[in-house]
């Protein structure tokens, strides 16, 4: 399927900001399709995405209270600790006492989980080596330009966000 184009002048589509929506378009294709090809290439992965994402903050973070996890995923503390239950049950992580504070529990990333993280990440990093190696010189620079500047407009979101 080709690209979504910027409309022109006698498009009837309403006016939006073009680049927001094509970019928005642009990243939600490609993490469906990042996902699609995974599972194809590696039916063993079957994380879903939010524990991915608890697993990414874990290991660089460890250990953290489930409260301190929902306000860094903007998620509800009762979704969290029930993905951290789930994430119990399949070894990935453990809830101890913390020691600062023998009321409350922390989580840790267990080396089950750290291992399936790095599992994840080293075969979506190989996909998208792949799909990156068939585009041209020029399609490859215009992507490694843009990183920077994506990686700013994600900080600015969570800025605005939080």
């Amino acid at each position: 399927m080709p690209p979504p184009t910027r409309p022109g002048p006698s498009s009837a589509a309403p006016q939006r900001s073009t680049d927001a929506h094509l970019l928005t378009a642009a990243v939600t294709r490609l993490r469906r399709a990042l996902r699609a090809s995974i599972r194809t290439d590696y039916p063993w992965e079957q994380l879903p995405m939010a524990q991915v994402e608890l697993l990414q903050v874990l290991a660089e973070h460890s250990p953290a209270r489930v409260s301190e996890l929902a306000a860094g995923q903007r998620l509800a503390p009762s979704t969290v600790s029930g993905l951290i239950g789930q994430m119990m049950n399949s070894g990935l992580v453990a809830r101890t006492v913390d020691p600062a504070d023998r009321r409350a529990s922390v989580v840790t990333l267990t080396d089950t989980g750290r291992g399936q993280l790095e599992a994840w990440t080293q075969a979506h990093e190989r996909r998208l080596a792949a799909a990156l190696a068939s585009l041209d010189q020029d399609e490859q620079a215009a992507i490694g330009k843009a990183v920077p500047a994506l990686f700013r407009l994600a900080e600015h979101l969570d800025e605005t966000a939080g």
